[in-house]
């Protein structure tokens, strides 16, 4: 057996980490001793004890601790393997061999879109709304990830600005009977408006100032729609919401859900699309330097004031346009549709697929929104496995689950020949 092989075989069955997963498993026996062993009958006024499960914690976190261990031990232990003679070797991660290979990886684009176009005719209407709620969080993922991926800003209250979109075209629709297509452009506006008349009073702030500056209006948001019943009929909400038609047709539920989830498709297409254009453009890379280094920046000529406002404006444009959508596919809102929670759930999205990483934001919209979703089989327990899947990406994938790449510019020296001939 090589030496190598013989130190992972120690390191399995050390036992010090025998000795410390048999104290978790203790420990965690003690904690949910309560809950897990004592039972109550308040009809007969006695009490079960369920030893077995006591049994059953034990063993499980004890096997649990010792292979988190274990996992934790080969990750710390990557870095020195890959060095060899003092040399790192540079290992690519799954996007970049696909920006290596552009043909498969275009061959994977269109066979994604091709199936995402014919998903509503392979799928019931159920399905469907699902997926349709999936593509507006991928929307809203892509548009905080321009403030927080792209500019380094940290914004805890993004969901005001989804709030505003449905309200704009539910309180037009109410009063003055604006169709859904007239209101998604004014939605949009309107929370580029108010997402600009915040970034105003915060210009100079940054981290977790800006991060509690942005959550406060988002509590400020949420206590105004709940207590101002002229405007918003308070915790009643809005109902009777017309949904999106084409050509003044009358559709049924079912044509009117796909023709919602085709709607939000195309917008989720335009985004990336504005999005990567953003990225190559002057204004993407006046982002990305304010994400970098904000002194450095403004020293280079960069206009802090002017690029935090169009980042505001940019990001908040998307979710105005979002929130116009969700009203016309619940036919419903009030003020509970956009609490703090739903905030951190996008920012969860962002941070778990990567920051500044377009493919990151789809990928870790989906997972958030579709997995608890799928995992209603295990109704007990599923809210339990979601958040493990959480904890064991952001443990062994820290920089995301695809991270984005940084540009690099390079210099080729030109070969001898043809500095010969050019003298």
């Amino acid at each position: 057996m090589s030496n190598t092989s013989t130190e992972q075989a120690n390191r399995f069955i050390s036992l010090k980490d025998i000795k410390k997963s048999s104290f978790i498993a203790l420990w965690f026996m003690f904690l949910t001793f309560p809950i897990m062993v004592i039972k109550v009958n308040t009809v007969n006024n006695t009490v079960e004890w369920r030893w077995a499960n006591m049994i059953i914690i034990g063993v499980a976190s004890f096997i649990l601790s010792h292979v988190w261990r274990l996992f934790m031990n080969r990750r710390d232990g990557k870095l020195s393997d890959e060095q060899k003679g003092g040399q790192t070797v540079e290992k690519l991660t799954l996007r970049q061999k696909l920006d290596q290979k552009p043909v498969v990886a275009k061959s994977l684009s269109y066979a994604v879109l091709v199936l995402a176009i014919i998903f509503p005719l392979i799928s019931g209407m159920y399905q469907t709304s699902i997926m349709i709620t999936a593509l507006l969080y991928v929307v809203l993922a892509l548009g905080l990830n321009i403030m927080i991926g792209l500019s380094g800003l940290l914004v805890l209250g993004y969901i005001v600005f989804y709030g505003v979109g449905a309200y704009t075209y539910a309180l037009l629709n109410l009063h003055f009977g604006v169709n859904f297509w007239v209101a998604l452009p004014i939605g949009g506006i309107f929370a580029m408006i108010i997402g600009i008349l915040i970034a105003i009073p915060v210009l100079r702030l940054q981290g977790d100032y800006l991060a509690i500056v942005t959550l406060a209006f988002g509590e400020i948001f949420r206590i105004v729609l709940e207590n101002w019943n002229d405007l918003s009929f308070g915790p009643s909400g809005i109902a009777n919401i017309p949904r999106p038609t084409i050509f003044g047709l009358d559709l049924n539920v079912s044509q009117a859900t796909n023709l919602t989830y085709f709607i939000v498709l195309a917008f989720v297409l335009v985004t990336i699309f504005v999005i990567k254009r953003l990225e190559d453009s002057r204004i993407g890379r006046s982002l990305v330097a304010m994400r970098e280094d904000e002194i450095a920046s403004e020293a280079m000529g960069i206009d802090m004031g002017k690029t935090k406002l169009v980042a505001f404006a940019l990001s908040t444009f998307w979710a105005g346009v979002a929130g116009v959508i969700f009203a016309g596919k619940t036919t419903f809102i009030n003020p509970s549709s956009f609490t703090m929670w739903e905030s951190i759930l996008v920012l969860c999205m962002v941070v778990l697929g990567g920051m500044g990483s377009i493919p990151g934001a789809i990928v870790g919209a989906l997972i958030i929104t579709l997995l608890p979703e799928y995992l209603r089989a295990f109704s007990e327990y599923r809210m339990v496995i979601f958040g493990v899947v959480l904890v064991l990406v952001m443990v062994f994938k820290p920089d995301g689950m695809i991270p984005s790449i940084r540009q690099k510019y390079e210099f080729k020296k030109k070969p001898e020949s043809n500095m010969k001939e050019a003298e």
